[in-house]
């Protein structure tokens, strides 16, 4: 499973797949890309963009996309409050496919 780490997301959850190819959006020196833009890079490079940019799949023909999108909604956009979610994030992207929204909310 190929991951990419929106420029948004706390770049230290790529602990949370550790066994899988991942890459943040600055690794890639796509970290100032628009979205539009950004989606037609991840074609054919990644099956999973991680982000908690909850406006994304409103922007995007979700249809069209060659990648899972995985929605984290996380309280503060540092890594101790997405480590609790590490499994829900892993299991997510696993399962997601391309065109699709997996929301993954912290516990209240």
């Amino acid at each position: 499973m190929r991951v990419l780490i929106d420029a948004c997301v706390d770049p230290r959850i790529v602990e949370a797949f550790l066994g899988h190819e991942v890459k943040t959006a600055a690794e890639m020196g796509w970290h100032q890309l628009k979205d539009n833009a950004l989606v037609a890079k991840l074609k054919g490079h990644f099956d999973v963009l991680v982000t908690i940019d909850q406006g994304f799949e409103h922007q995007q023909n979700l249809k069209s996309l060659s990648f899972g999108l995985v929605i984290v909604h996380v309280p503060r956009n540092k890594v101790e409050f997405y480590r609790p979610l590490f499994g829900h994030l892993i299991r997510a992207a696993q399962r997601v496919k391309p065109g699709e929204v997996v929301d993954i909310r912290a516990p209240a």
